[in-house]
């Protein structure tokens, strides 16, 4: 008896997956499930990824410029874990793009954007809102010590509350956010950010 028990082997739960309206559940396998779960997006979702990718490209950029330009050694700190967790979630979001076969740049970025003006792009107008303007960019890279410290942090503090509202605006959509990853992410970018926003407001205040 003691044989029969040892050679038992658990039995995996069955996974479900629910039919139309109207149309029964089917039992679907493992490999159904992982397929299902990395195939339910909308058009939404793709448009915001790639262009996450390009915002949090900036925000990698800016902390770049920080390692030889801030004077602050608290702002050094925040500005590194920020690069640190967006070369992450960079790495995060090309990745679910090209595992679905999707470009990881998006289509007609420029189109109706009012930046951009006769082929070349107004200077002073972000490249989607929350990023900083070429212009403003080109005032980071020149700054240096206390005064850089500023503009990065209120550089930084746009650039999260633009990617709060990039993730309001996708979940607004009840068609879009439902992909698992792209849930978690957004959900994960939603708590982040906030609470960078808010240490980085604070260290700001006592300049």
């Amino acid at each position: 008896m003691a044989g029969l028990i040892v050679g038992l082997t658990p039995q995996t739960p069955p996974i479900f997956n629910p039919g139309a309206p109207g149309a029964p559940s089917r039992v679907i396998s493992a490999a159904e499930a992982v397929e299902l779960s990395r195939t339910g997006y909308v058009e939404a979702d793709v448009r915001f990824m790639q262009h996450m990718i390009i915002h949090h490209r900036q925000a990698v950029e800016m902390v770049e410029l920080m390692r030889t330009r801030a004077a602050s050694d608290t702002v050094r700190r925040l500005g590194e874990r920020i690069g640190q967790s967006q070369a992450a979630e960079l790495a995060l979001m090309q990745e679910w793009l090209t595992s679905r076969g999707l470009s990881t740049a998006p289509e007609n970025l420029h189109a109706g954007h009012h930046g951009h003006m006769g082929g070349a792009r107004d200077p002073q107008v972000p490249l989607m809102p929350g990023m900083l303007s070429p212009a403003r960019m080109e005032a980071l890279a020149a700054a240096r010590g206390p005064a850089f410290d500023r503009l990065f942090l209120e550089g930084m503090i746009q650039h999260h509350q633009g990617a709060l509202d990039m993730v309001r605006a996708l979940l607004d959509d009840p068609d879009a956010g439902e992909d698992p990853t792209l849930s978690d992410f957004s959900t994960s970018v939603t708590a982040d950010q906030s609470a960078e926003i808010l240490r980085m407001q604070s260290v700001l205040s006592e300049f």
